[in-house]
């Protein structure tokens, strides 16, 4: 029997936040940046955890950080330069905008990965759609990915629907809601002081 590859975790904090109007990965909703907070929530899980980053850009908050190898094709440079850079391990992938992700929700992804498919993401609760920010990625998927962005296609959800990859229930049915606009952050900032 084969062993399953070790999974490492990566944050995608590359975004340039333009509907944000300012770094997304820098918004406080509790009280640590959310780059840092979905950093440590991967690092209770995973042994090695890196954030995703554009070349050019400064290393956010001092973390292990992998710098893209493909510019300007979004989290699919993320995800294809961690691919490229620990080739051997499966990849935890995290948006940097998940405010109300928590570990069991991460937990919950790692207990029903299938190491033999190419990917285990959850299904979107609201399109019925692969959630590709929020995904195990194995390296056997790299080489679909590159043929995937040498067609012309850089979105990692189309890849992953087009891949057939298997999908899972999320146990928390707003741990995917993602913030990408001022009032949603604000929004998001009061619903979370509430809990």
């Amino acid at each position: 029997m084969t062993t399953a590859p070790e999974i490492y975790g990566l944050v995608l904090v590359g975004g340039r936040s333009t509907r944000m109007g300012t770094d997304k990965a820098a918004l406080r909703y509790r009280h640590k940046p959310q780059a840092e907070a979905a950093y440590e929530s991967l690092a209770h899980c995973c042994r090695e955890v890196f954030l995703s980053s554009r070349r050019e850009q400064l290393a956010p908050h001092g973390l292990p950080k992998i710098r893209d190898v493909v510019d300007n094709i979004g989290p699919m440079g993320g995800i294809l330069s961690a691919l490229e850079t620990h080739s051997d391990k499966a990849w935890l992938v995290l948006a940097c905008d998940l405010p109300f992700l928590t570990e069991t929700t991460l937990q919950h992804l790692i207990a029903h990965r299938d190491p033999a498919a190419l990917a285990t993401a959850y299904r979107s609760a609201h399109d019925e759609k692969p959630e590709p920010l929020c995904a195990i990625y194995e390296p056997t998927i790299a080489g679909r990915l590159r043929e995937f962005v040498a067609q012309g296609n850089q979105c990692p959800r189309k890849a992953l629907a087009m891949l057939g990859v298997p999908l899972l229930d999320l146990p928390e049915a707003r741990a995917l809601d993602n913030v990408n606009h001022p009032h949603e952050f604000f929004e998001a900032r009061t619903a979370l002081a509430k809990q």
